[in-house]
Parts: C-alpha cells; structure tokens; sequence
C-alpha cells in the first residue's frame, strides 16, 4: 500500500518541477540603497583619489576630485518611488523631460503607435523601470552611433536596447533604452521570459541618454513636450481595454 501510494506521489512531484520551469521568471524589486550599485565602484575609486590628493597636499587637485566625488554621488543616486494605483497607467520609465509625443510607426513590432520620448541628462537619475506591469515577450539590440538623445534621430540611430512587453490584458508595449552623446553604456537586466512589475527596476544608462515608449495607437497621452517626468511616479498615458477576445 504505500508503494502504490509512492508512485503518485512522486508524479506530482516531477509535474511540479517541470511546471516551476515552465513559468516566467519574476525579477525581484531592486532594494532601492539610495545609490545605485552601477556607481558604487565609481564613488570608490573618486573618493581615494580625492582623499589621497587630500593628504599630500595638493589643494587644487583635491578640490577637483572632491567635485568629480560630488557630481558622481548624485548622478548615481536611486531613490525609492512610490507607484500610482491607476491598473491603466504608463508610468515614466526614466527621469527627465519629455522631448516627443506623437503617432509614429514602431519599428519593432510594425504597427501605428503614440510615441513618448523621454530625455535624460546628466543631471536626472538614471535607473530605468518598468512601465507597465508585464512579461518581457521579446528583447532587441542595436549597435549604433552616439549622437545628441535629445534629438529626433537618435532613436534610428544611436546605440539601444528595446524590450517588448506584454501586460496580463494583452497590450503590447515596448520600451527601448538609446544611449546618447556622453552615455556608453546601456545596462538591461531582463530577457525574454522575465515577469515585470509597474515601477520595477530593470537597466540603467550611465551619463545621458533617452528612452522611447511605443504605445497602442489608441492609447490617451498625459504627458505634453516640455513636461518634467520621474520614473514610477509621473503617469505619461493611459491604455484603453482591449476588446474581448
């Protein structure tokens, strides 16, 4: 009898197994330390430097590295943010100022869609995060020029990683990461198969840069050109509910 009862219950087992593996892989919420960890190697080599300079008396050197300290302690700062309750909400990806909102053609998945840009310099933080509460469905990279985030071009042109997302409704959005004129590096932590939450830290671009949202055509933008956005809190669009299947 408990032979018999074994063989059923080590099915279940393996069926749970394979089940975990099939699932999507939820990134867990980044701990928000205040500085990101991108910057802390950067801080730590700035403050020896100036602290050596410091010590042997090299005044004007070690006002300068004291500076050089300060400027890379709040371009690397990472505060938490607290996410608006509205379930249709896009959320800025990015801190910054909103540079484009318009009707364009997503060159990713070739359709109509509103696009909002959002422009980063090196004044902003720079961690960028979820949109959208979504699973990252498919993921591109482009090797490509450094040119000025803030103009028009940079979007065909510059260096990016884009991410299509899926939310639990079916909407498809996707946000892509350009580097810029200064910024050389863009950092994407997710793939294909990751789950993302609403605000939920995924990359980081280091020293200005822009990210594009394409959104459904149908989508209701809330953010004008001009307008000051920050990451998770500034809601820039709503979706509209996608029509019973």
């Amino acid at each position: 009898m408990h032979r018999a009862e074994s063989a059923p219950r080590a099915g279940a087992a393996v069926a749970r197994i394979f089940a975990f593996r099939r699932a999507p892989r939820v990134m867990t919420r980044y701990p928000h330390p205040i500085i990101a960890r991108e910057g802390w190697v950067f801080l730590l080599i700035a403050f020896v430097v100036a602290l050596a300079l410091s010590f042997a008396g090299w005044w004007v050197l070690a006002a300068l590295a004291w500076m050089a300290f300060l400027f890379i302690l709040q371009f690397f700062r990472d505060p938490p943010r607290e996410i608006p309750p509205q379930p249709n909400a896009v959320l800025s990806p990015a801190d910054g100022r909103i540079v484009r909102v318009g009707n364009v053609r997503d060159p990713y998945l070739d359709r109509d869609a509103l696009l909002i840009s959002v422009f980063m310099n090196v004044f902003n933080v720079h961690s960028n995060r979820s949109p959208v509460d979504g699973d990252v469905a498919q993921t591109w990279y482009h090797p490509g020029k450094f040119v000025n985030a803030a103009l028009e071009k940079a979007s065909a042109d510059n260096e990016r990683n884009a991410l299509k997302l899926v939310t639990p409704a079916g909407v498809e959005v996707t946000c892509v990461q350009i580097a810029g004129l200064i910024a050389r590096r863009i950092l994407c932590y997710v793939h294909a198969g990751d789950r993302l939450a609403r605000g939920q830290r995924y990359g980081f671009i280091r020293f200005g840069s822009r990210v594009d949202l394409y959104l459904p055509a149908d989508a209701i933008p809330r953010a004008s050109v001009g307008d000051k956005v920050h990451a998770t809190q500034s809601i820039v669009a709503e979706l509209r509910e996608p029509p019973p299947r």
